[in-house]
């Protein structure tokens, strides 16, 4: 009779027990194989394995399970996980207690899980943290979005139709691939103390900047009635600049609001500056019988057709199949 212990996985300490099933007969009832002494979530712990039952099981008919506590100094709480590891090596009856004393019968352990005369029960000991350290919130997009509204340290200032945005290089650098090479990288940029930039809108640039230094959108009712119009915009900069999730999340934004009036316009701005994930879906949804005979009256789908005949005919395949 053998047990040996594993070490951490997933933050839950795993014992497996391998016994001899022969041996165990030779156990009384109401005596028990312990495991060493472990540590799980900052207290000692041991498991106790009755083979034939402990005393309140008289008949030794079943096999019997605890967790033991050895840290006596404290009360903790734990989640005792028990399995019984099948011929092929697969864990089987996954229960939750501090320990069972008719765990499995000797009779069902003979018949479905003795290996080379041996069986294996393994225990999963999860501590319960009764009053766990309070960890607050990440909060370092509000300290850079006070960094960004105080301007303090800024090294750098954008230009745009008279606006002044001022900003910091390390921030913008680690956030985009392309402001990293125009701010640090050789550049006649990377020199200037301020950089004008066009084909971009004030309001455009200051969400962007905004979402550069917080990792966060405003809400479609922070935008109001011109939200669609705003993130078609961003997904155009963080197409400009390099800046996936953002434009991911723009893309999931107008997703989330398209309708036969604005699908066409939105495919337009997908195809425009490279999103396939949205050009797909904006695609399913003009194929569809019921909002294609809709979309073709567009305003909207006339400028798609204008602009990317390429994609009506990718509509022509998708309607005609």
């Amino acid at each position: 009779m053998s047990a040996s212990v594993s070490s951490i996985f997933d933050s839950c300490f795993m014992y497996p027990f391998k016994l001899n099933f022969v041996e165990t007969e030779k156990v009384a009832i109401g005596h028990s194989v312990r495991s060493m002494d472990f540590s799980a979530g900052g207290h000692v712990w041991s498991i106790d394995c009755y083979p034939r039952g402990d005393e309140e099981n008289e008949s030794g008919e079943y096999v019997s399970i605890f967790l033991q506590h050895e840290s006596k100094s404290e009360d903790a709480k734990a989640i005792l996980e028990a399995f019984v590891m099948d011929k092929d090596g697969t864990l089987s009856s996954n229960n939750d207690s501090m320990g069972w004393r008719c765990f499995v019968k000797r009779s069902v352990v003979e018949s479905l899980y003795v290996t080379n005369s041996s069986f294996i029960i393994v225990g999963a000991v999860k501590v319960v943290h009764d009053d766990p350290l309070d960890v607050p919130p990440s909060d370092i997009g509000n300290h850079l979005g006070l960094l960004l509204d105080c301007t303090d340290g800024s090294d750098v200032s954008f230009v745009i139709d008279g606006e002044n945005f001022p900003a910091h290089r390390a921030v913008l650098a680690a956030r985009s691939p392309v402001f990293k090479a125009q701010l640090l990288g050789s550049m006649a940029d990377a020199s200037m103390s301020s950089i004008t930039l066009h084909d971009i809108a004030p309001a455009t640039f200051k969400v962007m900047l905004r979402f550069m230094y917080t990792d966060a959108c405003p809400a479609d009712d922070e935008l109001g009635d011109s939200s669609d119009e705003m993130f078609r915009h961003l997904l155009a900069a963080a197409d400009r600049f390099a800046m996936d999730r953002l434009k991911l999340l723009c893309a999931s934004k107008l997703w989330d609001n398209v309708s036969v009036d604005t699908v066409a316009a939105t495919l337009i701005y997908a195809e425009k500056y490279n999103c396939p994930q949205l050009k797909k879906k904006c695609i399913g949804f003009i194929a569809e019988e019921k909002n294609f005979k809709k979309v073709v009256l567009t305003d909207g789908f006339f400028q798609l057709a204008h602009q990317f005949p390429s994609i009506i005919d990718e509509l022509k395949l998708k309607v005609g199949a």
